[in-house]
């Protein structure tokens, strides 16, 4: 009977690298950006794909025209799950690429376009991964399960209704396949997504006494977040992960473009943050709130509403997940680096709801996402695919512990 490690080889060599690279190319051209197409396309292609090939399927519709497909090999508990998402950003203004975004053109050992890295390409090799270990084990014992899932970039409704709906009960680890350079990623970190709603009493601009104008409050609020980064900074610094960040990102009013002769009534502020692992939101949420309620002019009120929490994720070193990725790196001869994902991924709550272990891996640099002219080296792609398989036997197939 073949050891694991021996079985792992096996996978890896089946990995069929011209497939990973048609099956990536292809989904690249299957437009999936939302608002827009949104996933569906994309599911309609796989769903049949990994049905014909052997792997028992459910679609999931999490909204209309934004499905999550689920493709399993084996039933038994204690298995892994291989997630990615279905979705990828708007391309934006096309004078900006010099490739058309969903061709899906291989150029110099990449393959360019939109999604090919974030994350395309990771999908395609999770997927012929996953091929690769049912030619190698058959059915195994425990559970591979392919987890594809939509609207990763925007609120992560796919992973949540994932999640709700049990589909991540009974499995005992997962791997993200974002685009990490094929380090392993331990840490990421959180989220909070933020607005300030500041509302003042309209007046003429000749006249501004004779209303409460929001915007010098708001603004008076924007300029504190300085202080508050400069104390998170002193406060926390990660490794893998560097500092966090308190950004603003809207400062808008909201009613309709503004007239020079008018006070507006009401203005907001939108702030994206990101934390380290340790950092507690509530208490970041309490000093907006202080910072807030010493910026109000008489008149200007303001509501602080936190519409997103995502916390920053650690996995133990000594999770089975973890050690299997590292020996398949070592069995392929793959350099074993670390990292940090700089923002939030759905194994944020794969590993928050759900309580899964979770190593995030996978082809692609971790710069070029939403970028125009996106790629990914199609050498880093194919031996992301060998590393998913080899990785996943590992995980299946040997009851017994894995080398330190």
């Amino acid at each position: 009977m073949p050891n694991a490690q021996h079985l792992a080889q096996q996978a890896a060599q089946a990995v069929d690298a011209e497939e990973v690279v048609r099956l990536a190319r292809k989904l690249v051209q299957i437009e999936s950006y939302y608002p827009g197409p949104g996933e569906g396309p994309v599911v309609e292609y796989l769903e049949p794909y990994l049905r014909e090939r052997g792997f028992e399927t459910a679609v999931q519709e999490v909204a209309p025209g934004r499905p999550n497909l689920i493709a399993d090999l084996g039933k038994g508990p204690g298995g892994l799950i291989l997630e990615g998402h279905t979705d990828v950003v708007t391309h934006g203004s096309l004078e900006r690429w010099t490739v058309p975004p969903y061709e899906g053109r291989i150029m110099g050992g990449r393959l360019y376009g939109r999604g090919a890295c974030d994350m395309k390409g990771g999908l395609a090799a999770a997927v012929v991964a996953a091929q690769a270990v049912g030619e190698v084990l058959g059915e195994p014992s425990k559970a591979l399960r392919l987890a594809l899932l939509c609207d990763e970039e925007g609120l992560m409704l796919g992973v949540k209704a994932f999640v709700r709906a049990g589909h991540a009960q009974g499995f005992a680890g997962a791997i993200v396949c974002e685009p990490e350079e094929n380090q392993i990623c331990l840490w990421q970190k959180g989220a909070m997504r933020v607005w300030i709603h500041f509302q003042g009493r309209m007046a003429h601009g000749a006249m501004p006494y004779a209303g409460a104008n929001p915007i010098p409050s708001a603004a008076r609020f924007v300029a504190e977040l300085g202080r508050l980064q400069s104390e998170l900074h002193s406060e926390s610094f990660h490794e893998h992960l560097g500092k966090p960040w308190l950004t603003p990102t809207v400062f808008q009013g909201l009613a309709g473009e503004g007239q020079f002769n008018v006070i507006p009534d009401r203005v907001r502020v939108g702030l994206d943050i990101r934390t380290n692992p340790g950092q507690d939101h509530r208490e970041i949420e309490g000093r907006l709130r202080a910072a807030l309620a010493t910026s109000l002019d008489p008149g200007v009120t303001a509501e602080l509403e936190v519409f997103e929490d995502r916390p920053a994720t650690e996995t133990a070193g000594e999770a089975r997940v973890v050690r299997a990725t590292q020996e398949a790196l070592r069995l392929l001869g793959m350099p074993i680096q670390y990292g940090g994902v700089p923002g939030a991924t759905d194994g944020t709550f794969l590993w928050a709801w759900a309580g899964l272990p979770i190593v995030t891996i996978g082809p692609g640099g971790r710069t070029l996402p939403h970028q125009a002219d996106e790629y990914v080296e199609l050498e880093e792609l194919i031996a992301a695919a060998r590393l998913y398989a080899a990785t996943s036997v590992l995980f299946l197939a040997d009851p017994g512990p894995l080398p330190t």
